[in-house]
């Protein structure tokens, strides 16, 4: 009765539905105004499902699609089933989050795009609390801008309040050892360029890593995402930026947790990390999670 009380006072209240507004002041950057989305959320009794036949490291999709959706037929409600993850009982967290829903679905370009939810919302809930930090934001990886732009639209769009670097090789797969990404291609940065051409605060930047980092690397980093298939480049960025990040960042791995050909990423970052006394926290939707001490 008690708990019962509480959640109808909390409810009642209601999620604020006001942007949080504030001075981002930290030594060392020049002072800045946040917006922070507001928090939404739904009746207690409704939880959200999700299914997206989109998913790889199968030879027999149809036979894994079909599969998947008698599991989340008989599981109860809470379910998701996308890019190799099928779970259920669960809050479904990113699809009660309305600004987090508008930014990602205004985004979407391609079916991975929509299937990848999950570790989409995991960069927008890790950026919401480093935006709050001083220091810039980076990913080594860019690719289609689609994950930046996510991220940025989520925490204020063209009035995002930090710099975010993107690096990629964008037209050449020169030095990718195992795969190359669909869009990889002439004319792919000249195309994400044109994306943030009313986002003032990105800079995109085409190059091999680590050699990109001379042409331009911030000093300070509160938020770091990291997707170049590769342990080499990995490696090489984490010597570049690790020791830049500001205490409390946000360092997301996507390819940690993932096997097969992502595998030697993982082992070499797991001896790279213990050297400095840190363990990479695996989450289920493949990527790895580091807080900066």
């Amino acid at each position: 009765m008690i708990l019962t009380r509480l959640l109808r006072r909390l409810f009642s209240a209601g999620p604020s539905r006001e942007t949080h507004v504030f001075e981002l002041s930290r030594e060392g950057d020049p002072a800045v105004i946040a917006r922070l989305p507001p928090l939404t959320s739904p009746p207690p009794e409704r939880v959200s499902n999700f299914f997206s036949p989109m998913f790889w490291c199968t030879q027999e999709p149809e036979k894994v699609k079909s599969s998947a959706r008698v599991i989340a037929d008989l599981a109860t409600s809470g379910h998701y089933f996308g890019d190799n993850l099928l779970t259920w009982g669960r809050n479904m967290s990113m699809l009660d989050d309305q600004p987090f829903v508008q930014a990602w679905q205004s985004n979407i370009e391609s079916d991975a795009d929509q299937a990848i939810l999950w570790r989409r919302y995991v960069l927008a809930c890790a950026a919401y609390h480093c935006v709050q930090l001083g220091g810039d934001f980076v990913e080594c990886g860019a690719y289609t801008g689609v994950g930046m732009k996510t991220v940025i639209d989520y925490l204020g769009g063209r009035e995002f309040p930090r710099t975010f670097w993107g690096y990629d090789l964008f037209e050449h797969e020169e030095g990718m050892l195992h795969h190359s990404m669909q869009e990889h291609g002439e004319g792919l940065y000249a195309r994400v360029q044109q994306k943030f051409a009313d986002y003032p605060q990105v800079r995109l930047l085409k190059g091999m890593i680590p050699d990109v980092f001379a042409d331009g690397c911030p000093e300070r980093i509160a938020y770091l995402h990291i997707d170049l298939n590769q342990a080499p480049a990995e490696i090489a960025a984490l010597d570049h930026l690790f020791d830049r990040m500001v205490p409390g960042g946000i360092l997301i791995l996507d390819d940690y947790e993932w096997s097969g050909p992502y595998r030697v990423q993982k082992l070499a970052e797991d001896v790279w990390f213990d050297s400095r006394q840190y363990r990479v926290m695996p989450l289920p939707t493949g990527q790895g999670l580091i807080i900066k001490r």
